[in-house]
C-alpha cells in the first residue's frame, strides 16, 4: 500500500476516526491490526518474518531482564543478532553474494555455476530489522528495561506509518508513547496535517516531476553532453531528498495526528558544510543507529587516528551495503567513509566551521563544495554501473559547454529547485504552520491552498514508488 495512492488515503480516512473512538488499550489493538493489514498488502507471506523477529526479540528481552549471568546474556544477544541479521542477509544479500562469488571464481579461471534463488526482497526489511535489533542491544546493555507486554512490543516493531521506510525508531522513545494514554491536542492535529501536506508536496510535485527528467538521462549509457549530465545529477540530488524526506514527513504527520511523535529524519542536509554535518542532517535515524551500534562499539575515535579512519570507513561501507545488495552502494558508502576520514585528517569538522559564522562567504563556499561532493556520491548511488559513472564524469569534465537543448532540463530544474527552496525556507523553524509569521499575516492559508492546488494539478502522471522502498 503506497502512501501516494488513493487506497492509502481511504485507509487513513477509516483508521483515524476509528482510532479516536476507542480507549487506549483498544487503540493499540487497532493500530497493530491495521499495521499488519498495511504490510500484508505488499505480500502477506512476509508478515511471518515480522512476527518471527517480534517473538524472538520479545522473548530475548524478557530473558535478558531475568538473567545476570554474562555468558547467558551474551548468548541471548548473539541469538537475536543471528536471527535478525540471518533473515536480512538471506532475503536481501544471498543472490548478491552468490553472483559475486560466481564472478570471482570466473576471474581465477574456475567455471563454477553458482545458483541464484531469485529471492523477493521483503519491503522495509532493513528498517524494521535495525529497529528491533536496537531494542535487544539496549536491553542487553541495560540502557532499557524489557517490556512484558507483547502487544506493545509488536506495535513498536510494526507501527505502520514508519514500518516500510522509517524513521528507524528507538524503543526508549517509541515504546513509552505506545504504553501510555495518548491525549491528542489540536496543535498536534494541525501540525500532523501540515506535515502530511508537506510530504505529499515534496513527493508528488517535486520528486516525481524531477524523476521524469532524471530517468531518461540515466537510461542512456552515456549522456548527450556535459550540461545534461550535470543537471541530471543535480536533479537527482533534489529528487531523492524530496522523495525520502517526503515519506518521513507523511509518516511523522500520520503518527502525530494519533498522538505519537516520531523522530525528525532530515534537517536541510544540503546546507551542510562538512561530511560529518551532512550525516547529522541526512537520514538521521540511520546515521545515529550506525554511530551508536557500530561505530562506537568498533572503538569510535578513542583508539587513535588510524583506527578512527578504519572505524569510519567500515561503518560507512556497511551503511552503504545496508542500502542495497549491489557493489555500487558499497562504493558509495566507502566514498562517504573517505570523506569523513579526510575531514578528520584535515582537522575539519566543527573547529574548521566555527570561523565561518563571522564570515558568511566562507560558509557559503563550504556549503557549495559539500553539495558537489554529495552530488558526486549521488552519481555513484544512481548510476547503473561504474562505466556510466565514468561516462558522466567525462561528459561533465570535457564538454561542459552551453547547448541548444540544455534549456529543456535547466528551466524545469530551476523551477522545482526553487519550489524546494521556498518550502525549506518557510518550514525552517517549525513543523507547525501557525508558528510561521506568514500564517498570522494571512499568507499561511494562501500557502496551504497553493500547495493543495499544486498537488492536484502539478503532480507527475502515474506517480512512482518511493525510492527507499527498495531498501
Amino acid at each position: 500500500m503506497l502512501f501516494n495512492s488513493w487506497i492509502f488515503v481511504a485507509f487513513i480516512a477509516v483508521v483515524i476516526p476509528a482510532y479516536f473512538l476507542l480507549s487506549k488499550r483498544w487503540q493499540n489493538v487497532l493500530l497493530l491490526a491495521v499495521s499488519y493489514l498495511f504490510y500484508g498488502t505488499w505480500d502477506v507471506r512476509f508478515l511471518g518474518l515480522i512476527l518471527l523477529s517480534t517473538v524472538v526479540d520479545y522473548g530475548v528481552g524478557l530473558s535478558l531482564g531475568r538473567s545476570e549471568r554474562r555468558s547467558i546474556r551474551r548468548a541471548l544477544l548473539v541469538f537475536s543478532c543471528l536471527t535478525n541479521l540471518g533473515i536480512l542477509g538471506f532475503f536481501k544479500y544471498f543472490d548478491f553474494f552468490a553472483a559475486s562469488v560466481g564472478q570471482l571464481l570466473g576471474v581465477v579461471g574456475l567455471d563454477v555455476s553458482v545458483e541464484r534463488l531469485n529471492i523477493i526482497l521483503p519491503v522495509g526489511i532493513s528498517f524494521y530489522t535495525f529497529q528491533t535489533l536496537s531494542y535487544t542491544i539496549d536491553v542487553y546493555l541495560k540502557r532499557l528495561k524489557p517490556t512484558s507486554h507483547l502487544l506493545d512490543f509488536a506495535l513498536f516493531v510494526g507501527f505502520f506509518p514508519q514500518l516500510v521506510a522509517g524513521p528507524i525508531e528507538r524503543a526508549s522513545s517509541l515504546l513509552p508513547q505506545i504504553r501510555r494514554r495518548r491525549h491528542v491536542t489540536g496543535e498536534q492535529i494541525a501540525s500532523g496535517a501540515w506535515l502530511i501536506l508537506l510530504g505529499y508536496f515534496k513527493k508528488l510535485v517535486i520528486a516525481d516531476n524531477l524523476a521524469m527528467l532524471v530517468d531518461p538521462v540515466f537510461a542512456q549509457t552515456a549522456p548527450d553532453d556535459g550540461w545534461t549530465a550535470l543537471l541530471a545529477v543535480y536533479a537527482f540530488a533534489i529528487q531523492i531528498y524530496c522523495d525520502f524526506s517526503g515519506y518521513s514527513d507523511i509518516a511523522r504527520g500520520v503518527a502525530k495526528i494519533m498522538g505519537i511523535e516520531l523522530m525528525v529524519n532530515f534537517d536541510r542536509p544540503y546546507l551542510s558544510r562538512s561530511p560529518s554535518e551532512f550525516w547529522r542532517r541526512w537520514h538521521i535515524s540511520l546515521s545515529t543507529w550506525l554511530r551508536d551500534y557500530l561505530y562506537i562499539p568498533l572503538g569510535g575515535s578513542r583508539a587513535g587516528k588510524y583506527q578512527t579512519y578504519r572505524n569510519l570507513t567500515l561503518t560507512m561501507l556497511l551503511g552503504g551495503l545496508w542500502h542495497g545488495a549491489s557493489w555500487k552502494f558499497v562504493v558509495w558508502g566507502g566514498y562517504h567513509g573517505l570523506l569523513l576520514s579526510a575531514q578528520r585528517w584535515l582537522r575539519g569538522g566543527e573547529k574548521a566551521q566555527a570561523p565561518a559564522r563571522s564570515r558568511p562567504w566562507l560558509a557559503a563556499l563550504q556549503v557549495l563544495v559539500m553539495f558537489h561532493l554529495t552530488c558526486l556520491g549521488w552519481l555513484i548511488f544512481r548510476a547503473e554501473n561504474t562505466a556510466q559513472v565514468w561516462h558522466f564524469l567525462q561528459a561533465i569534465g570535457m564538454t561542459l559547454m552551453p547547448t541548444a537543448g540544455m534549456h529543456d532540463l535547466l528551466i524545469p530544474f530551476l523551477f522545482y529547485a526553487g519550489l524546494l527552496g521556498a518550502v525549506e525556507w518557510y518550514t525552517r523553524n517549525s513543523d507547525h504552520p501557525a508558528s510561521r509569521f506568514g500564517w498570522r499575516w494571512g499568507l499561511g492559508p494562501v500557502t496551504v491552498s497553493c500547495m493543495l492546488m499544486a498537488i492536484l494539478y502539478l503532480s507527475a502522471p502515474g506517480g512512482s514508488q518511493f525510492i527507499y522502498f527498495q531498501f
